[in-house]
């Protein structure tokens, strides 16, 4: 379990799991996400959100990890763009410690 900063005083945080970190990369949540200036901002929150709401009209959407995600991270009371860019941080640095397994084909 991870924690990650949802405000810049430090006052509130938001956990997050090694499956909310799995599920970020099977579903490619943060692919195309931000725009080139790199700046993480509230927009970018609410296209994280939509972007979420239409994977779960999907087939592939309906997927408890995913749902899990929705509750616990993505739209906890305290998310805002200083949550997401930590969230971003965090991934990153857990996605380059835990490479994604090679598929064999």
């Amino acid at each position: 379990m991870y924690t990650i900063q949802a405000n810049e005083s430090g006052t509130r945080s938001i956990n997050v799991s090694r499956e909310n970190l799995a599920t970020i990369r099977r579903f490619s949540l943060f692919q195309l996400l931000i725009d080139s200036s790199g700046i993480v901002t509230e927009q970018a929150l609410d296209k994280l959100k939509l972007n979420i709401r239409s994977l779960l009209t999907t087939p592939q959407g309906s997927d408890k990890s995913l749902l899990d995600l929705c509750i616990d991270v993505i739209y906890h009371r305290d998310m805002k763009a200083f949550g997401l860019r930590n969230l971003i941080a965090l991934y990153e640095k857990w996605n380059s410690e835990n490479p994604e397994p090679a598929t064999a084909e």
